[in-house]
């Protein structure tokens, strides 16, 4: 995995032993096994599942067990097999933030590496939009914790 933090975005990047077509779908319909329920905005109820609407004016938000609902990202663009777009709906508080002006915006791109093989390149960029606190926010999606656990897990999930 190849990792680059410049200004007010991060940029990571992983090869997956999976073709285009196979990494795009995977990712954007079993994003549920991607994303670790413990990443959790809902105010103390367990996450049941999380959605990934796979069309422009999608959203996707965590299901809790108890019905309850947090929407926490709005998809702007989806072009099979290439890349998805979606907003990053977070307060610099890890609280769901209402303020369109206030979110920052998270781009997957799926580019071939071969017939079998395909390099996933996530860009979560326009950090500072969320105001004060930014730069914590940055350094939590790019920990360990961030991104690059989603990216782990996404591989693992292709290799099962």
């Amino acid at each position: 995995m190849s990792s680059q933090a410049t200004g007010t975005s991060i940029q990571h990047s992983i090869v997956v032993e999976a073709p285009q077509g196979r990494a795009f779908t995977v990712f954007t319909e079993q994003f549920d096994r991607i994303k670790p329920h413990e990443h959790n905005l809902l105010g103390g109820e367990d996450v049941e599942e999380t959605v990934f609407e796979a069309r422009p004016g999608g959203r996707i938000y965590d299901r809790g067990v108890n019905g309850g609902m947090c929407v926490w990202a709005r998809v702007l663009a989806v072009e099979p097999p290439e890349r998805v777009v979606f907003t990053w709906d977070v307060s610099a508080s890890w609280t769901p933030e209402a303020d369109h002006e206030k979110t920052s915006e998270v781009e997957v791109r799926f580019v071939p590496e071969g017939p079998e093989r395909t390099r996933v390149e996530l860009e979560h960029r326009h950090l500072e939009r969320h105001g004060e606190g930014w730069e914590n926010m940055r350094a939590g999606v790019d920990s360990t914790d961030g991104w690059p656990l989603y990216l782990n897990r996404f591989e693992a999930l292709l290799a099962e």
